[in-house]
Formats: C-alpha cells, structure tokens, sequence
C-alpha cells in the first residue's frame, strides 16, 4: 500500500539560527568588552577624591575666582553663571572630576568676562543704601496689605530714578534696596531725585522717610551680588542717616565733579555723632562722614 501524498507534511523540522564563529564578530566582542571596562575605570577616577582634590588645587592656579562653581559665585544674570548652572543640575552637584574641569573652564571664560568689563571685576563703584525710617513699627499697625500697598508705591518712587540714571538694583530688601552706579555724580543725583519723588508718597495719612548712605569703592561682584568691605561702609553711611537723612563718604565727595551739589542745590557737611549714639562699627578711620544739606 503506498502511502499518503501528504506524509510528509505531518513531519516538522525546527529551524535554529547559525550563530557564525567569524573572526570578525570576535574581534567586536573583544571591542565591546574593552569599551566597558574603559567606561567603567573612567566612571571610577571621576568619582576618587584624590583626582577631585588635585583639580581644585589646579583651578587656584588658573585666572578668575577658584571657588567658581559654589551657590554664591553661579546665582545672577552672566553667560557663564548661566552655564554653570546648568552644567550643576546635569552633574546633580556631586563632587567629581569633570565637574571640576568644566568649572575650570567657566571660572576662566568669567575672568576673561571681568578684563574686559562685562564681569565687573574691581572697577571702582558708588553702593547706595536705601531704607525706611520706623517702617518695621508702622507695618506691624496696619498688616500685610497696607504693607504691601506702601511698598509696591515706594519702589515705583525710587527705582526710576536709579535706572534712569545708570544704576543697577542689585537686590531688595524688605523696605530698602542696594544699587550701584558707575557713577559717583549719577549716584547722588539719583539718590535725591527718588528722595523727592517720595515725598509724593502717601498711604492712610503716613508719608514713609527714607535715609541714604553713598560710598565709593572697589567691591567684588559675585553671582549677581556685590560683596566687601566698601559694600559695609556704604551701609554704616546709611545706619548714619538717622532720621531720614542723606549720608555720603568722604571717598565718595571726593569723586563728585565740584560742580555737582552746587547744581543739586545741597551741600555736605561734617556728620557729628550725637554724644549717646553708639558708635559705627566698620568704618575706616581714614573714611569721613557727610550729611548732605539743602542750601536752597
């Protein structure tokens, strides 16, 4: 009897796949375990902390701030701020090696930023200091949306001024401000000026007064900020003003042109400090204090 046409369908033959033994997919495996071991031994000396410790030492001799890279030196507007920023978040901020050598690189990118003028490496500045006389005991009286009302009207006074005339805002404090101009004359003139427009000011019968202190120096701006010894004259200046008075260094009227307060209308007199007054802390011997006056 012979058998069905179609036996031979019935019968299943499993199909395996050639693995091929060439030397080529050899020599690629050989790559790939070598690429591995590389990644890993790279991963290992990023993370060592004798390689992270030499690159610090090694970024104390290159030009710019060593410590570029820390909360303080990276905060504010800059390209190289920017990137730093950046470069931190992708690291996640841990210590390692090549957040070191890109920190290197960005510390000398803002030095080069600072020789030619747009790091504001030491140039020389006048800090002004602004606040308001017993705004903290008023505030309490009236709460948080008269607060409010009078800072938002005070700021729209005094901050044209400084702009219009060249300064930069560089940060807000409650109820005062720290500004910077290149300017000494332009710092006064702005100084007055937002004096003035705040005398317009008035909320639920209370006309806030303000006292202002000028000092001129060669401060350190890092991160947006302005830090040093020059920034904490400028603010004991203000802490002179007493009252609700203007307060400039000696540093800082020497470097008025001579024609400027006769064209405000002020002049500037020796400040005596009341027999019971404390001290102020942080002051040079060699800086003086003036109070400007109306002569008008």
């Amino acid at each position: 009897m012979n058998p069905r046409p179609d036996a031979a369908a019935d019968v299943s033959i499993p199909l395996e796949p050639i693995v091929s033994e060439s030397p080529e997919s050899d020599t690629g495996a050989r790559a790939g375990r070598k690429r591995a071991q590389l990644s890993s031994k790279l991963q290992a000396a990023n993370r060592r902390a004798d390689v992270i410790g030499a690159l610090r030492k090694a970024r104390q001799q290159l030009p710019g701030d060593p410590a570029f890279g820390d909360p303080l030196s990276v905060t504010g507007p800059g390209g190289a701020r920017a990137v730093a920023r950046a470069a931190d978040k992708i690291a996640g901020g841990a210590p390692t090696a090549a957040r070191e050598i890109g920190f290197g690189a960005l510390q000398v990118w803002q030095a080069g930023l600072e020789r030619i003028g747009r790091g504001r490496g030491t140039e020389e500045v006048t800090i002004v200091f602004t606040d308001l006389v017993g705004f903290s005991s008023w505030s309490l009286s009236v709460g948080d949306e008269g607060t409010l009302d009078l800072l938002r009207k005070v700021a729209k006074a005094i901050e044209p001024p400084i702009v219009e005339r060249g300064g930069q805002v560089v940060k807000r404090m409650g109820d005062g401000l720290m500004a910077v101009f290149s300017s000494p004359d332009r710092a006064v003139r702005a100084a007055l000026a937002a004096r003035r427009n705040l005398a317009g000011v008035e909320i639920n019968g209370y006309t806030p007064r303000m006292r202002v202190g000028l000092h001129t120096g060669t401060p350190r701006e890092i991160g947006g900020d302005w830090l040093g010894v020059d920034v904490n004259i400028a603010a004991r200046m203000m802490e002179a003003g007493g009252n609700g008075n203007t307060m400039i260094s000696s540093t800082t009227l020497a470097a008025l042109r001579p024609e400027t307060l006769d064209e405000l209308g002020v002049v500037a007199k020796p400040y005596k400090r009341n027999f019971w007054a404390a001290p102020l802390n942080g002051v040079p011997e060699d800086v003086r204090i003036f109070k400007l006056h109306t002569s008008r």
